[in-house]
């Protein structure tokens, strides 16, 4: 059964489909730019748009800042491909080793089961919403998501197999994230290295 989004183009949603049918695809379509989502059967589809992929960047950038200037290590992994096996697959917008690292450096491949989920997951909401990646995400064990719909960056957490809101990230506990946003809302009008200069200065604020 097929179902679309208002923007035709961009988000496609199929209901009814294999996990060997999603594996498949997966392989076919690898060297396109869509991004796909599994859930229990379900299928979305995305091609992401300018709007989308430049929030993707500016917000991983800023994970990227924050670490730095709180001497965090962090081990990021892109739009990688996780899946636990017959139920669920994802690839986040960006995603980050935080407390896992030693268990995933220099691997060329993951087993999930085997190696750790990311601890840290970014999803940009502007053309599809991230419910259903957050079942996926929870299948996983991604400890932490954070979403931005153009409007709110929110924080969830992985609590007793469900996601619940949080004010602060526990990677990350001094720095008030759901303020980012009014950063990524510049990111259209303000030059990106300049954004990011003043992103590293209000960092540094918070920090004292």
């Amino acid at each position: 059964m097929l179902a679309t989004s208002p923007s035709l183009i961009e988000v496609v949603h199929l209901s009814g489909i294999s996990w060997q049918t999603y594996e498949t695809l997966l392989e076919e379509l690898s060297d396109r730019r869509l991004r796909l989502t599994y859930n229990r059967g379900n299928l979305e589809i995305m091609t992401p748009s300018p709007e989308h992929e430049l929030g993707k960047e500016v917000l991983g950038r800023f994970v990227e800042t924050i670490a730095e200037e709180l001497a965090v290590q962090i081990y990021p992994l892109g739009s990688t491909t996780f899946k636990r096996p017959e139920l669920s697959g994802a690839e986040p917008d960006k995603c980050f080793y935080i407390r896992n690292i030693a268990a995933v450096r220099g691997k060329k491949r993951l087993e999930l089961g085997k190696d750790p989920a990311p601890d840290l997951a970014v999803e940009i909401d502007v053309t599809s919403s991230s419910s259903d990646r957050l079942q996926v995400y929870a299948d996983l064990g991604v400890a932490e998501v954070w979403i931005y719909n153009g409007k709110l960056l929110v924080i969830k957490q992985l609590q007793n197999a469900a996601y619940i809101n949080s004010q602060t990230s526990q990677f990350f506990p001094n720095v008030p994230v759901p303020e980012i946003a009014g950063f990524l809302q510049q990111a259209e009008t303000v030059d990106y290295l300049e954004l990011v200069k003043i992103f590293r200065q209000w960092v540094r604020n918070q920090l004292g």
